[in-house]
């Protein structure tokens, strides 16, 4: 597994788009927070300027080509003949992915920090009271904290999705349409309130997450779970999407 480690995050060093992201990712930032406006400075500094949705566009294209680059230039077949077993190479991608996934983040907030200093917003200050009756910088640290288990989710599907499929543009087309329209579908059969019950549980509903954790009224009304609930099922599927893509990825032929 150490051996399997060290070469994947070899790898993911050396890969420009990982470095060109957290620079992406701060561009979106200011752009959303523009569009925002200069009077929702409070939104702007719980949410990280929106930077769950643009952090989970890039992981969809990271996480995607983690698999699927190596199973088209078949790399993979080295990387299986090094390691003891298949199991170490898929989890030391998983984890090298879920490393990367907490540092954008951490990028995030320093961004976040950074954009709350200059004209952009209107100055508040950190202790200002806000969502749940705390203060400002707890919220951006728990909707950052929350956003790490619902991008988790969204890795263990693209993963999932990458075992299943060799091609790396049909994989992100795949992911990006899975985890877009899906959350669209999801929240249209549940409006419709038809199975209801059943129906909120499903997978895509359950990356409604970090929004509801920031809009809960808004989003409960769609979602039809409470936090608690939402992140039960976040936790599950994680689990679920993790052992399918290794059963997949382990009796798959190279």
């Amino acid at each position: 597994m150490r051996l399997s480690l060290q070469q994947e995050f070899y790898k993911l060093r050396h890969r420009k788009i990982v470095w060109l992201a957290p620079i992406i990712l701060l561009v979106l930032m200011v752009m959303t927070g523009y569009t925002i406006g200069y009077n929702e400075t409070k939104l702007s500094m719980a949410t990280s300027y929106d930077a769950p949705d643009w952090l989970m566009l890039i992981l969809v294209v990271v996480g995607a080509t983690t698999f699927s680059m190596e199973f088209q230039n078949h790399a993979i077949l080295t990387l299986l003949y090094k390691a003891p077993a298949k199991r170490d190479v898929y989890l030391a991608k998983y984890i090298v992915i879920l490393g990367y996934n907490v540092f954008l983040h951490g990028v995030a907030i320093l961004w976040t920090m950074l954009l709350c200093q200059t004209p952009l917003n209107r100055p508040v200050a950190w202790s200002t009271v806000y969502l749940y009756h705390q203060p400002l910088w707890e919220n951006l640290l728990k909707t950052m904290a929350v956003d790490v288990v619902t991008t988790t989710l969204i890795i263990s599907l693209i993963f999932l999705l990458s075992c299943l499929i060799n091609n790396n543009a049909v994989v992100i087309s795949v992911s990006l349409l899975v985890v877009f329209m899906g959350q669209f579908v999801s929240s249209n059969l549940l409006m419709a309130n038809r199975g209801v019950w059943l129906l909120r549980w499903n997978p895509f509903n359950m990356t409604n997450l970090t929004r509801e954790y920031y809009n809960y009224t808004t989003y409960y009304a769609t979602s039809h779970l409470q936090n608690s609930q939402l992140l039960l099922g976040t936790l599950l599927y994680t689990g679920l999407f993790v052992v399918s893509g290794y059963l997949i990825f382990r009796k798959k032929r190279f």
